[in-house]
Protein backbone atom coordinates (compact mmCIF):
# COMPACT_ATOMS: atom_id res chain seq x y z
CA UNK A 1 0.00 0.00 0.00
CA UNK A 2 1.31 3.40 -0.97
CA UNK A 3 0.65 6.52 1.07
CA UNK A 4 -1.08 8.28 -1.82
CA UNK A 5 -3.60 5.44 -2.21
CA UNK A 6 -4.26 5.51 1.53
CA UNK A 7 -4.84 9.27 1.38
CA UNK A 8 -7.36 8.76 -1.41
CA UNK A 9 -9.11 6.03 0.58
CA UNK A 10 -9.30 8.12 3.77
CA UNK A 11 -10.67 11.10 1.81
CA UNK A 12 -13.42 8.99 0.22
CA UNK A 13 -14.22 7.24 3.51
CA UNK A 14 -14.57 10.46 5.47
CA UNK A 15 -16.35 12.51 2.78
CA UNK A 16 -18.39 9.55 1.42
CA UNK A 17 -18.09 10.99 -2.06
CA UNK A 18 -15.52 10.37 -4.82
CA UNK A 19 -15.89 13.82 -6.38
CA UNK A 20 -15.51 15.58 -3.02
CA UNK A 21 -12.44 13.45 -2.27
CA UNK A 22 -10.89 14.47 -5.59
CA UNK A 23 -11.45 18.15 -4.83
CA UNK A 24 -10.03 17.68 -1.32
CA UNK A 25 -6.83 16.16 -2.73
CA UNK A 26 -6.62 18.53 -5.70
CA UNK A 27 -6.81 15.76 -8.26
CA UNK A 28 -9.38 14.22 -10.62
CA UNK A 29 -12.05 11.66 -9.81
CA UNK A 30 -10.67 8.92 -12.12
CA UNK A 31 -7.40 8.99 -10.15
CA UNK A 32 -9.30 8.53 -6.89
CA UNK A 33 -11.33 5.66 -8.36
CA UNK A 34 -8.12 4.02 -9.61
CA UNK A 35 -6.51 4.23 -6.17
CA UNK A 36 -9.54 2.63 -4.50
CA UNK A 37 -9.64 -0.13 -7.09
CA UNK A 38 -5.92 -0.81 -6.56
CA UNK A 39 -6.43 -1.08 -2.81
CA UNK A 40 -9.40 -3.43 -3.13
CA UNK A 41 -7.46 -5.64 -5.55
CA UNK A 42 -4.39 -5.68 -3.30
CA UNK A 43 -6.40 -6.51 -0.18
CA UNK A 44 -8.93 -8.81 -1.84
CA UNK A 45 -11.87 -7.10 -0.14
CA UNK A 46 -14.55 -4.53 -1.01
CA UNK A 47 -13.98 -1.25 0.80
CA UNK A 48 -17.12 0.57 -0.35
CA UNK A 49 -20.62 -0.21 -1.51
CA UNK A 50 -21.37 2.17 -4.36
CA UNK A 51 -24.64 3.04 -6.10
CA UNK A 52 -25.95 6.06 -7.95
CA UNK A 53 -27.04 7.78 -4.76
CA UNK A 54 -24.36 7.08 -2.13
CA UNK A 55 -21.03 5.58 -1.16
CA UNK A 56 -21.08 3.44 1.99
CA UNK A 57 -17.99 2.04 3.68
CA UNK A 58 -17.89 -1.70 4.39
CA UNK A 59 -16.80 -3.35 7.65
CA UNK A 60 -13.43 -4.11 6.04
CA UNK A 61 -13.21 -0.49 4.92
CA UNK A 62 -14.01 0.74 8.43
CA UNK A 63 -11.14 -1.30 9.86
CA UNK A 64 -8.76 -0.05 7.18
CA UNK A 65 -9.84 3.54 7.83
CA UNK A 66 -8.71 3.34 11.44
CA UNK A 67 -5.37 1.79 10.49
CA UNK A 68 -4.82 4.11 7.52
CA UNK A 69 -5.37 7.23 9.60
CA UNK A 70 -2.78 5.96 12.09
CA UNK A 71 -0.31 5.14 9.28
CA UNK A 72 -0.70 8.58 7.72
CA UNK A 73 -0.26 10.30 11.07
CA UNK A 74 2.90 8.29 11.70
CA UNK A 75 4.21 9.08 8.22
CA UNK A 76 3.62 12.78 8.81
CA UNK A 77 5.35 12.56 12.18
CA UNK A 78 8.30 10.66 10.66
CA UNK A 79 8.71 13.36 8.01
CA UNK A 80 8.48 16.11 10.59
CA UNK A 81 10.96 14.39 12.93
CA UNK A 82 13.45 13.85 10.10
CA UNK A 83 13.23 17.51 9.12
CA UNK A 84 13.64 18.66 12.73
CA UNK A 85 16.60 16.33 13.19
CA UNK A 86 18.25 17.76 10.08
CA UNK A 87 17.86 21.24 11.62
CA UNK A 88 19.30 20.11 14.97
CA UNK A 89 15.99 20.65 16.76
CA UNK A 90 15.80 17.09 18.17
CA UNK A 91 18.31 14.38 18.92
CA UNK A 92 21.13 14.01 21.40
CA UNK A 93 24.19 16.04 22.35
CA UNK A 94 26.92 14.62 24.60
CA UNK A 95 29.37 17.18 25.95
CA UNK A 96 32.70 16.44 27.62
CA UNK A 97 34.29 19.30 29.53
CA UNK A 98 37.11 20.26 31.87
CA UNK A 99 35.32 21.19 35.08
CA UNK A 100 37.90 23.68 36.30
CA UNK A 101 38.15 25.42 32.94
CA UNK A 102 34.42 25.57 32.20
CA UNK A 103 32.92 26.31 35.60
CA UNK A 104 32.20 29.97 34.86
CA UNK A 105 30.20 29.47 31.66
CA UNK A 106 29.07 25.87 31.08
CA UNK A 107 25.73 26.12 32.87
CA UNK A 108 24.67 29.31 31.10
CA UNK A 109 25.80 28.01 27.70
CA UNK A 110 23.86 24.76 28.06
CA UNK A 111 20.83 26.64 29.40
CA UNK A 112 20.84 28.91 26.35
CA UNK A 113 21.15 25.88 24.07
CA UNK A 114 18.23 24.09 25.73
CA UNK A 115 16.06 27.20 25.47
CA UNK A 116 16.75 27.32 21.74
CA UNK A 117 16.52 23.53 21.20
CA UNK A 118 14.28 22.06 23.92
CA UNK A 119 13.84 18.82 21.97
CA UNK A 120 17.52 17.87 22.21
CA UNK A 121 18.61 15.62 25.06
CA UNK A 122 21.87 17.01 26.51
CA UNK A 123 24.28 14.93 28.60
CA UNK A 124 27.28 16.50 30.37
CA UNK A 125 30.41 14.60 31.34
CA UNK A 126 33.19 16.16 33.39
CA UNK A 127 36.41 14.71 31.99
CA UNK A 128 40.11 15.38 31.90
CA UNK A 129 41.76 16.05 28.54
CA UNK A 130 42.94 12.44 28.29
CA UNK A 131 39.50 11.09 29.16
CA UNK A 132 37.95 13.23 26.45
CA UNK A 133 40.32 11.87 23.81
CA UNK A 134 39.36 8.32 24.82
CA UNK A 135 35.65 9.23 24.84
CA UNK A 136 35.91 10.67 21.33
CA UNK A 137 37.61 7.51 20.10
CA UNK A 138 34.86 5.39 21.67
CA UNK A 139 32.16 7.72 20.27
CA UNK A 140 30.86 8.50 23.75
CA UNK A 141 30.89 12.29 23.36
CA UNK A 142 30.05 14.60 20.46
CA UNK A 143 31.90 17.75 21.53
CA UNK A 144 34.56 18.45 24.10
CA UNK A 145 35.93 21.49 25.90
CA UNK A 146 39.58 20.78 26.55
CA UNK A 147 43.16 21.90 26.10
CA UNK A 148 44.70 21.64 22.62
CA UNK A 149 44.71 18.02 21.48
CA UNK A 150 47.88 16.10 20.61
CA UNK A 151 49.12 17.07 17.15
CA UNK A 152 48.63 13.46 16.01
CA UNK A 153 44.86 14.04 16.27
CA UNK A 154 44.71 17.34 14.38
CA UNK A 155 43.35 15.77 11.19
CA UNK A 156 40.53 14.01 13.05
CA UNK A 157 39.04 17.03 14.79
CA UNK A 158 37.99 20.60 14.26
CA UNK A 159 39.25 22.73 17.15
CA UNK A 160 38.21 26.28 17.95
CA UNK A 161 39.64 28.57 20.62
CA UNK A 162 37.15 29.49 23.34
CA UNK A 163 39.31 31.62 25.61
CA UNK A 164 42.94 32.23 26.55
CA UNK A 165 44.07 31.61 30.12
CA UNK A 166 47.41 32.20 31.85
CA UNK A 167 49.63 30.29 34.24
CA UNK A 168 49.96 31.55 37.81
CA UNK A 169 51.81 30.44 40.90
CA UNK A 170 49.63 28.68 43.47
CA UNK A 171 50.82 28.93 47.08
CA UNK A 172 49.48 28.17 50.56
CA UNK A 173 48.22 31.46 51.99
CA UNK A 174 50.83 31.38 54.78
CA UNK A 175 53.76 30.67 52.45
CA UNK A 176 56.76 32.99 52.73
CA UNK A 177 56.28 34.06 49.08
CA UNK A 178 52.52 34.63 49.30
CA UNK A 179 52.99 38.33 50.09
CA UNK A 180 54.39 39.14 46.65
CA UNK A 181 52.26 40.45 43.77
CA UNK A 182 54.38 38.54 41.25
CA UNK A 183 57.19 36.00 41.34
CA UNK A 184 60.06 34.89 39.17
CA UNK A 185 59.94 31.15 38.57
CA UNK A 186 63.51 30.76 39.87
CA UNK A 187 62.18 31.79 43.29
CA UNK A 188 60.38 28.44 43.39
CA UNK A 189 63.43 26.33 42.61
CA UNK A 190 63.77 24.87 46.12
CA UNK A 191 60.05 24.30 46.68
CA UNK A 192 58.24 20.93 46.57
CA UNK A 193 55.79 20.91 43.64
CA UNK A 194 52.26 19.57 43.32
CA UNK A 195 51.51 19.25 39.60
CA UNK A 196 48.43 18.00 37.80
CA UNK A 197 48.95 14.42 36.60
CA UNK A 198 50.77 14.36 33.26
CA UNK A 199 48.71 11.52 31.74
CA UNK A 200 45.56 13.63 32.16
CA UNK A 201 46.96 16.81 30.54
CA UNK A 202 50.26 16.20 28.78
CA UNK A 203 50.46 19.61 27.14
CA UNK A 204 49.94 21.48 30.41
CA UNK A 205 52.43 19.33 32.33
CA UNK A 206 55.12 19.47 29.68
CA UNK A 207 54.68 23.22 29.29
CA UNK A 208 55.21 23.73 33.02
CA UNK A 209 58.34 21.55 33.05
CA UNK A 210 59.70 23.48 30.06
CA UNK A 211 59.17 26.83 31.83
CA UNK A 212 60.96 25.56 34.94
CA UNK A 213 63.87 24.34 32.84
CA UNK A 214 64.09 27.76 31.19
CA UNK A 215 64.36 29.17 34.73
CA UNK A 216 67.32 26.81 35.26
CA UNK A 217 65.75 24.23 37.58
CA UNK A 218 63.79 20.98 37.50
CA UNK A 219 60.80 20.97 39.85
CA UNK A 220 60.83 18.59 42.81
CA UNK A 221 57.46 16.94 42.20
CA UNK A 222 56.02 15.41 45.37
CA UNK A 223 52.48 14.75 44.16
CA UNK A 224 50.54 14.44 40.88
CA UNK A 225 46.78 14.46 41.64
CA UNK A 226 44.38 13.81 38.78
CA UNK A 227 41.75 16.31 39.96
CA UNK A 228 42.29 20.05 40.14
CA UNK A 229 40.27 20.32 43.34
CA UNK A 230 42.60 17.77 44.95
CA UNK A 231 45.58 19.82 43.78
CA UNK A 232 44.11 22.93 45.44
CA UNK A 233 43.50 21.04 48.66
CA UNK A 234 47.06 19.69 48.73
CA UNK A 235 48.57 23.13 48.18
CA UNK A 236 46.26 24.69 50.78
CA UNK A 237 47.45 21.98 53.20
CA UNK A 238 51.04 23.05 52.70
CA UNK A 239 52.22 19.98 50.78
CA UNK A 240 53.81 22.09 48.07
CA UNK A 241 53.42 24.86 45.53
CA UNK A 242 52.13 24.63 41.98
CA UNK A 243 51.83 26.29 38.60
CA UNK A 244 48.24 26.23 37.40
CA UNK A 245 45.84 27.83 34.91
CA UNK A 246 44.19 30.80 36.60
CA UNK A 247 40.73 29.43 35.80
CA UNK A 248 40.95 27.02 38.72
CA UNK A 249 40.49 29.99 41.04
CA UNK A 250 36.76 29.41 40.32
CA UNK A 251 37.00 26.18 42.31
CA UNK A 252 37.05 26.04 46.12
CA UNK A 253 40.39 27.69 46.84
CA UNK A 254 40.25 28.82 50.48
CA UNK A 255 43.69 29.11 52.10
CA UNK A 256 45.32 29.38 48.67
CA UNK A 257 47.03 32.37 47.09
CA UNK A 258 47.28 32.97 43.33
CA UNK A 259 50.33 35.01 42.35
CA UNK A 260 51.25 36.32 38.89
CA UNK A 261 54.36 35.02 37.14
CA UNK A 262 56.89 37.73 36.24
CA UNK A 263 58.58 35.54 33.60
CA UNK A 264 57.27 35.32 30.06
CA UNK A 265 54.90 32.35 29.76
CA UNK A 266 52.89 30.83 26.97
CA UNK A 267 49.09 31.29 26.88
CA UNK A 268 46.88 28.36 27.84
CA UNK A 269 43.94 27.84 25.51
CA UNK A 270 40.62 26.20 26.16
CA UNK A 271 39.29 24.82 22.90
CA UNK A 272 36.06 23.32 21.64
CA UNK A 273 36.69 20.06 19.74
CA UNK A 274 34.41 18.01 17.52
CA UNK A 275 34.86 15.38 14.82
CA UNK A 276 35.99 16.59 11.40
CA UNK A 277 34.17 13.67 9.77
CA UNK A 278 30.94 13.06 11.70
CA UNK A 279 29.21 16.30 12.61
CA UNK A 280 25.47 16.01 13.15
CA UNK A 281 23.07 18.91 13.24
CA UNK A 282 22.91 19.10 17.03
CA UNK A 283 26.69 19.56 17.11
CA UNK A 284 26.58 22.25 14.42
CA UNK A 285 23.90 24.14 16.34
CA UNK A 286 25.86 23.91 19.60
CA UNK A 287 29.09 25.05 17.95
CA UNK A 288 27.29 28.01 16.39
CA UNK A 289 25.86 29.02 19.78
CA UNK A 290 29.28 28.69 21.43
CA UNK A 291 30.80 30.94 18.75
CA UNK A 292 28.06 33.51 19.28
CA UNK A 293 28.71 33.36 23.05
CA UNK A 294 32.50 33.89 22.94
CA UNK A 295 32.35 37.45 24.24
CA UNK A 296 30.27 36.52 27.29
CA UNK A 297 32.33 33.37 27.92
CA UNK A 298 35.58 35.31 27.87
CA UNK A 299 34.10 37.98 30.14
CA UNK A 300 33.02 35.30 32.65
CA UNK A 301 36.62 34.12 33.05
CA UNK A 302 37.71 37.48 34.46
CA UNK A 303 34.77 38.05 36.78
Amino acid sequence: MELKTLRSFVAVATLQNFSAAARELHTVQPAISRHIAMLEEELGVSLFVRNSREVRITAAGQQLLSDAQDILQRAHLAKSQAQRSAKGEIGELRVGYLGSACLSFMASLVRAYKQRYPGVRVSLYEMTAAQQVAAFQQQKIDVGFSRPLPTSLNQQFVSQDIYQDRLVVLLPEDHRLAKFASLKLKQLAVEPFVLFKRSEAEGLFDGIISLCQQAKFSPNIVSQPNHMQTLLTEVASGLGVSLVPYCIAKLYSEHCRFVAIADKTVPIYLQLHYSAIVCNATVSAFVELAQDSLTSIQASINE
